[in-house]
């Protein structure tokens, strides 16, 4: 069985071969160990790309940036809208299919102003297997190249290549879109997304680390992570919530006493243990 030594190098090597890549870049784990490679096999042929628009927090966006610059990669930005689509609004189980198909698009059209033919992005060998994952259809039917799942490198071989490479993403837990946080079958909108993100960005500066506020037609429904749960509980925190959530616009505040748990508003029902990136992370973690 390869090494990850040896998967690297092969991936390297692949990416190497080609006059340039494009590589859809979230600044998270797997997109960033992927722009890391491209870098080290192709130097300035190697472009990495960010697709801005109303389901990438401002926050994620900034991370991107210092993260390509810790690379030392290029960096490109550009701009749509989910929001333009009507399936993409509806919200049905294909949501992340149709957000992955608009961003590549995107990916592929910045990819062909700048000469390169190969878009690639974060897709990693454990994704295929992780529960509902339909964006991974946009990313066949488009031939996105994936290096880390076209040479068998999983997640935690993916955090290992990272942490070689220093990069300081390596144990970035997954970060799904703004969209995620709002339930399959009700409508996305601004108006939904802007609040989720102003949510959470309160949570991580009140210090928790592993969140997720959810949107059900104006009630916040808080998750975090079982060792935050007892900060949670603090009364002073819920009278905190409680005011600048309702302040920010939602109508009711809860605390989920499940927890944190990934994929807790998406079909299916996926397992706790399920990266939830798909984000978009729609990659946004990584793809």
């Amino acid at each position: 069985m390869p090494t990850v030594e040896q998967k690297l190098d092969a991936a390297r090597a692949d990416l190497a071969d080609r006059d340039g890549v494009l590589v859809a870049f979230s600044g998270g784990v797997d997109s960033s160990a992927v722009a890391a490679i491209a870098h080290d096999a192709l130097g300035e042929r190697a472009v990495a790309c960010t697709a801005r628009s109303e389901t990438l927090p401002e926050a994620e966006l900034a991370e991107a940036r210092r993260v390509a610059d810790e690379i030392g990669i290029r960096h490109e930005i550009v701009e749509f809208s989910e929001l333009e689509s009507d399936d993409f609004v509806r919200n049905d189980d294909q949501r992340c299919y149709h957000c992955r198909t608009m961003r590549l698009g995107e990916m592929f059209e910045a990819a062909r102003e700048l000469g390169i033919e190969t878009v690639c992005d974060g897709t990693n060998a454990d994704d295929p297997n992780a529960g509902h994952r339909p964006g991974l259809q946009a990313v066949e039917e488009l031939a996105v190249h994936s290096p880390l799942l076209a040479h068998d490198i999983g997640k935690d071989e993916v955090r290992e290549i990272a942490d070689r490479y220093g990069l300081s993403v390596a144990e970035k837990p997954s970060m799904a879109c703004l969209s995620s946080r709002i339930p399959t079958g009700l409508e996305v909108t601004e108006e939904r997304l802007s609040r989720v993100e102003r949510a959470e960005t309160l949570l991580r500066t009140w210090g928790f680390r592993r969140f997720r506020v959810r949107d059900h037609d104006g009630l916040a429904r808080i998750e975090v992570a079982p060792d935050e749960l007892e900060d949670a509980l603090d009364p002073a925190f819920v009278e905190a919530a409680r005011e600048e959530l309702t302040r920010i616009g939602f109508e009711y505040v809860t605390l989920d006493l499940h927890g944190y748990r990934t994929g807790s508003v998406s079909p299916g029902g996926e397992s706790p243990t399920v990266d939830d990136r798909d984000r978009a992370e729609s990659e946004l973690d990584d793809s």
